[in-house]
């Protein structure tokens, strides 16, 4: 899949129905870090998140604990909240949940492609420091 250029956010979240029509929530943080502007209008792109298995396969009975919010190959934006131990940038995305970025700095914005997870945490490697 191709992805533009003029991307400016790219996140998950669940299409919920409304009356009369269909709702999408947008990060706080994505309205935080200046990516969107309230009031606006953009074009969105709609996804389905690709599951492994076949078509027929039943749906997997939900965990008690909560599963990560990123998976191994997925692209993300994100921002450098913090520097960890190591000297590892830190970003937080849904539910707190931490991506450690190496080599990134506090307040840079970075494209990372997520390596690793973990329940508690994942690890993500900058694809674009241009962001």
């Amino acid at each position: 899949m191709e992805i533009s250029d003029k991307l400016l956010c790219l996140f998950s979240a669940e299409v919920e129905r409304s009356d009369d029509g269909y709702v999408i929530e947008i990060p706080q943080r994505e309205l935080d870090t200046g990516s969107v502007e309230a009031g606006d209008t953009y074009r969105v792109a709609l996804i389905e998140r690709e599951r492994e298995g076949s078509v027929d396969t039943e749906p997997e009975a939900p965990s008690s604990e909560p599963q990560p919010p990123v998976e191994a190959g997925e692209i993300r934006y994100v921002e450098i909240e913090d520097i960890g131990k190591q000297g590892d940038g830190i970003a937080r995305v849904e539910r707190g949940y931490v991506i450690i970025v190496p080599g990134a700095e506090i307040g840079e914005r970075v494209k990372v492609e997520i390596t690793e997870v973990k329940s508690n945490f994942a690890v993500g490697e900058i694809i674009d420091e241009s962001v």
